[in-house]
């Protein structure tokens, strides 16, 4: 067999077998909602590329969310006073 058909016929196999996962390791981060994202991040191993965007986009914007919420959320007490705002020892008369 020639080096173009085998080729061929090894694309052909590979064609077969369908997607194959990537084998990314993904390792928890303690926050539930940025690790329920990276799960999710593995649908996109058992889909053709065709549907990765779905699942990046989907990835995406749940991450965004969580940054989004650490915003809002007020910080842990005793945290530095913003610029611009007078610490509680600069009480001058």
């Amino acid at each position: 067999m020639s080096d173009a058909m085998s080729g061929a016929a090894d694309a052909t196999a590979a064609e077969g077998r369908g997607p194959e996962p990537l084998g990314v390791e993904r390792t928890p981060t303690g926050d539930p909602d940025v690790d329920a994202r990276l799960v999710r991040l593995a649908d996109a191993d058992h889909l053709a590329a065709s549907g990765h965007l779905e699942v990046y986009e989907d990835v995406h914007r749940g991450l965004r969310d969580a940054l989004t919420a650490l915003d809002r959320s007020p910080g842990p007490s005793g945290a530095p006073a913003p610029s611009g705002s007078p610490a509680s020892y600069d009480n001058r008369s």
